[in-house]
């Protein structure tokens, strides 16, 4: 199982876990509804707070792959070009 399943899995475990207890709450109606919606909100904060450090966690990888790959193309680059200046003179003999 992916670790974002699992992270998942256990967020929405918490929110179930966390409704039912405020729902069996020996609270008024009116703060039990605040009391859900503050909390809706909170877990909603939470996980736009994930899905932004997943976000930047994947754009970081990116730019680090596409960097690896400019230098490795770049370095092929100028080997290529050392083999063809090797080359040269041995062709035009």
């Amino acid at each position: 199982m992916s670790a974002g399943k699992i992270v998942s899995a256990v967020l929405a475990g918490v929110a179930v876990g966390a409704a039912l207890g405020i729902l069996f709450a020996p609270d008024k109606g009116s703060v039990t509804r605040r009391t859900i919606a503050r909390r809706s909100k909170d877990f909603t904060d939470e996980i736009g707070d994930k899905a932004n450090e997943f976000i930047d966690s994947i754009t970081e990888k990116f730019e680090s792959a596409k960097d690896e790959a400019i230098r490795l193309a770049e370095n092929g680059k100028h080997k290529a070009e050392q083999l063809h200046a090797t080359l040269q003179p041995k062709q035009n003999s």
